[in-house]
């Protein structure tokens, strides 16, 4: 299939389908603020380079990263599109449970994953037009979507925002009942993705077919790019070891899920970039994981090779 081709795939929804899908990103950054607490946000007053040189590269690097590799893979425009979209979502709570199984440094991974997802209200939506119309073929893809970037800001701002503000406002109030909340709401929006990514899949399995070839390799090496920006990036801040790591999977591991969301309800479903942040979604925990068993490896042998070495 050739790239006028991929780009002209669209992901079927209809009406019920996008009031679906508005429910559950609005319920997604809801369970997400019932996370965050004030305290996640002090460390930038403790220790403003380790925080904002780590949220500059998840909201600068990583979006420049993906130009340079859009520019040298040359992809179908949808294809671009699609990474320029998950470059510009903010990290995972996933990124807080990797970090603490690889011994990385748990409360910097909470810190950057709690002042992304707040300024991913504004600042994911903006970063999405602001890329794509950087890079021609994407720029003239969102041109014939016709998309109006005053509208599309303001209504994804409100659906981030709103419930964001809202979850936040429930953890400082209440915080005990915030918990509880969100062990309810946490399965049942990980449980509303799944299920779109299923009946999705099921509806369009030809958008799946005919990008598969082309989507599954650069994922791969979009996201292994994106955990080496987050090392590279931790050494470029003098961190230690475990701040590396936590980093690390800051940088590699994204939202994706709010990507496809995204995706869906306000770009016409446009089926390569829907699979790239579905694909996106999928591969970044397989990857995650194995990055977790090499650091855990690297560990033990440290650990041994100190053992054989002592007195």
């Amino acid at each position: 299939m050739g790239p006028g081709e991929i780009d002209s795939l669209r992901v079927i929804v209809d009406d019920q389908t996008r009031l679906a899908i508005a429910a559950i990103l609005v319920g997604m950054m809801f369970t997400v603020a019932l996370a965050l607490r004030l305290e996640d946000f002090d460390a930038v007053r403790r220790q403003p380079v380790r925080i904002l040189g780590g949220v500059a590269a998840q909201l600068l690097g990583l979006p420049l990263l993906t130009l340079g590799l859009i520019l040298i893979l040359n992809p179908p425009a949808s294809i671009a599109l699609g990474m320029f979209v998950v470059a510009a979502c903010p990290g995972g709570n996933v990124s807080n449970l990797l970090t603490h199984f690889a011994r990385g440094n748990t409360a910097y991974s909470v810190s950057l994953t709690a002042i992304s997802s707040v300024s991913a209200a504004v600042a994911t939506p903006v970063s999405i037009l602001f890329w794509a119309s950087v890079y021609a073929p994407t720029d003239a893809l969102v041109g014939r979507l016709d998309i109006d970037p005053v509208p599309f800001i303001v209504q994804t701002v409100g659906l981030l925002a709103i419930p964001l503000a809202a979850g936040m406002a429930v953890t400082a109030r209440w915080p005990r009942t915030a918990a509880r909340i969100r062990r309810v709401l946490m399965p049942l929006s990980l449980g509303g993705i799944a299920i779109l990514i299923v009946v999705g899949a099921a509806q369009n399995w030809h958008i799946i077919t005919a990008a598969g070839a082309l989507v599954i390799p650069i994922v791969v090496i979009h996201n292994a790019a994106a955990f080496g920006l987050g090392s590279a990036w931790g050494r470029t801040l003098r961190l230690d070891a475990a701040h590396r790591r936590s980093l690390t999977f800051e940088v590699g591991i994204q939202n994706s899920g709010l990507g496809l969301l995204i995706l869906l309800s306000q770009f016409d479903g446009i089926g390569g970039a829907a699979a790239i942040t579905g694909m996106w979604s999928l591969w970044h925990l397989i990857a995650g994981t194995g990055l977790v068993g090499l650091f855990r490896g690297l560990d033990w042998l440290k650990l041994g090779s100190g053992e054989k070495t002592a007195p």
